[in-house]
């Protein structure tokens, strides 16, 4: 009996360890705040990558495309259910991702005896009229987190993941000081390039303690934008139509 509590740690550790190793070559995604909306961009090597949950919604994923596809279609049927039931303009994504996606996860990780969820998310939300634009990281054991970084505790225009942390601190400290959500479109996309090709170098480095120089960064990107597409999607502040949801 006593040991039991004991067994649980021990295979909860167990657990993370095998899902670290699951995700650990998980091509890096980018979220950007900026001028003209939210930007999205990663580079896919066969499997989409970005996705529109709802009108004002999109996520980003690495990990299972079995475990993303599922967790894609929970958070569509969650915010259209809240949608239909409320309105448009009551979906959050704090709510949904507080209530329902991270309860989820957690349960299904703890749950030993059970699959868990081989995924890392990305979601951003565009706020309505004067309300702030949302960034949110949300983890396989339904941890989460919004707006923020490793760096400080202010808020940044800027959210990452990454199949090693040690990848996505080198994004965020690429980003720390280059972001601004006064960028154009185009000035954002291509930091936001800049910030995977950062994120994709330390994937091989475990320290990661010094940033690539523009020489390392230039010569990976092209190579590894010869290999798979580039993947880029925005929420738009000023979309003509209904949908402010576009690729580039």
């Amino acid at each position: 009996m006593t040991e039991e509590p004991y067994r649980w740690v021990e295979a909860i550790q167990n657990r993370r360890e095998y899902i670290h190793e699951q995700l650990a070559a998980g091509s890096p995604i980018v979220a950007l705040i900026c001028a003209d909306g939210v930007l999205m961009v990663t580079v896919s090597y066969g499997q989409k990558k970005l996705f529109e949950i709802y009108d004002r919604i999109a996520l980003g994923a690495i990990g299972h495309p079995g475990d993303i596809e599922r967790l894609r279609m929970s958070a569509i049927e969650v915010a259209s259910a809240e949608g239909f039931n409320r309105s448009a303009c009551d979906v959050s994504l704090r709510r949904m991702a507080a209530y329902s996606l991270s309860p989820a996860l957690k349960t299904a990780f703890e749950q030993i005896y059970g699959s868990p969820f081989l995924a890392r998310l990305l979601f951003v939300e565009l706020g309505h009229h004067d309300e702030p634009d949302l960034l949110l990281q949300l983890d396989y054991d339904g941890a989460f987190k919004v707006n923020s970084s490793a760096i400080g505790d202010r808020p940044e225009p800027f959210a990452v993941i990454s199949g090693r942390e040690s990848s996505a601190h080198a994004m965020e400290r690429f980003l720390h000081d280059r972001a601004s959500a006064d960028l154009g479109q185009s000035e954002a996309l291509e930091l936001a390039v800049e910030a995977w090709t950062v994120g994709k170098i330390a994937l091989s480095d475990e320290d990661g303690a010094d940033l690539p120089d523009a020489e390392a960064i230039a010569a990976c990107r092209k190579d590894e934008l010869s290999r798979g597409a580039l993947e880029a999607v925005i929420l738009e502040r000023k979309a003509s139509g209904n949908s402010t949801f576009r690729h580039l």
